[in-house]
């Protein structure tokens, strides 16, 4: 009779399990909303993986940091980065971050933050990958996911084909940036 009830016991705990894992819907506060010219994209972030740059990612979009911020190094086939108020690729927020590196993939639509050769250089510039990019892995911290709008990614205006820079001229921007818990359905 105990191995039944602790069977039964095991089976709804697995049941709880999958309607409250994977499955459930994503916590407001960490979903993004960001507008471009051709849509939105939603971004799921990840405060188990980087904490920190989650934090600092919510804080400074509910500020309006990132509101009209171009896209300023886009590149076919590897990612399309942002979060410069310079538009150059040398500025920020004026706050870097400790680095938060784990073996989170850089899949199809993974968001890394950007960082110069130090590691605890990260500020506010981020990047959105279009595709896998396994040499990033554990040398750049993962904050969140595309989970809808990959094709508005993908339609980000991209620097010439052969540019080793990626810089693009009259670049795309972000209109805005939003926190999904503070817009007002």
């Amino acid at each position: 009779m105990n191995k039944f009830l602790i069977s039964l016991l095991l089976i709804g705990l697995a049941m709880t399990a999958s309607t409250t894992g994977a499955d459930a819907a994503p916590d407001p506060e960490n979903i993004l909303v960001l507008e471009v010219k051709s849509g939105e994209i939603i971004i799921e972030m990840l405060p188990d993986v980087a904490p920190n740059h989650v934090a600092r990612i919510r804080e400074l979009t509910r500020e309006g940091f990132y509101d009209g911020i171009v896209f300023h190094r886009v590149m076919e086939g590897f990612m399309a980065q942002t979060g410069d108020p310079t538009g150059t690729g040398t500025g920020g927020s004026g706050q870097n971050l400790d680095a938060e590196f784990t073996r989170e993939p850089f899949l199809r639509g993974t968001l890394g933050m950007a960082r110069s050769q130090s590691p605890n250089s990260a500020d506010s510039q981020f990047f959105i990958t279009f595709d896998t990019a396994q040499f990033l892995d554990g040398q750049y911290t993962v904050w969140g996911r595309v989970i809808g709008g990959m094709e508005n990614v993908d339609q980000i205006k991209k620097a010439p084909t052969g540019s080793r820079s990626g810089t693009v001229e009259d670049p795309d921007k972000i209109i805005r940036m939003r926190v999904k818990a503070d817009i007002q359905e």
